[in-house]
């Protein structure tokens, strides 16, 4: 397959053809759909990822991040040195402010690349991207809350380590009976005490308040701590 070279004379006659297109009220309206579709990002931010502990609170710097991101773009498309320059310069750039969350990187990467629809005045593509972006978010939720409606909470038993190998089986047998799905989701030992915590769904309201007199009559347990996911969790 052979593949022309776009000519110096054509690569010159594009960029004069964009400077003159390129007006106030162009140059404007890009940057008024970049503005749109990085609060846009803000709010979906927002919707979906502000209660987690980041505290980063990221999405603050989604708007001048769009705007600078559009400007540079619109920039490059009008000189040749100048998209040269920018590509040299930016390989030295490292951030040294470590991303607390993978979503973040996400997030930022849908901000410029919204960013650079807006330069390029493909506003359509802008859509596009916001739609699927949202039907991903919403998957992604979905299949987080399937994970979370199959639990009620968690359960934390702490006591000797010598009695807690001892009284295993006991205490899993019982732990079965009491709970309609239970998943042991991790185990240690620190000076001498094992602390055990499951993961647990199918307890009756009844049953938690005699499920510590049960567990008491199996072994010496120094806590038993019950944790629900949400109030009102057991029926």
């Amino acid at each position: 397959m052979k593949i022309n070279a776009l000519a110096p004379e054509t690569v010159g006659d594009a960029i004069l053809s964009i400077r003159e297109k390129m007006d106030a009220p162009t140059f404007l309206s890009a940057l008024a759909v970049a503005l749109a579709s990085a609060f846009a990002a803000s709010l979906l931010y927002r919707f979906f990822y502000e209660r987690r502990g980041t505290g980063s609170q990221i999405h603050r710097a989604f708007p001048l991040l769009s705007l600078a991101v559009t400007t540079l773009f619109i920039g490059v498309q009008l000189s040749i040195p100048l998209s040269l320059g920018l590509l040299g310069s930016l390989s030295i750039i490292r951030f040294r402010t470590p991303i607390k969350e993978p979503e973040e990187v996400g997030f930022i990467m849908l901000v410029i690349a919204s960013a650079i629809c807006a330069a390029t005045f493909n506003f359509a593509f802008i859509l596009y991207l916001y739609v699927f972006a949202l039907l991903a978010l919403v998957a992604a939720r979905g299949a987080a809350l399937s994970r979370r409606l199959r639990r009620d909470g968690v359960l934390i038993l702490t006591l000797g380590a010598d009695e807690a190998a001892a009284k295993h089986d006991a205490i899993q047998s019982l732990l079965d009976d009491e709970f309609s799905h239970l998943t042991l989701d991790s185990a240690s030992t620190r000076n001498g005490m094992t602390t055990l915590q499951y993961v647990f769904s199918g307890l009756r309201a009844g049953e938690a308040t005699t499920l510590h007199a049960k567990l008491a009559g199996i072994a010496g347990f120094s806590a038993v701590n019950l944790f629900l996911d949400r109030p009102g969790g057991l029926r």
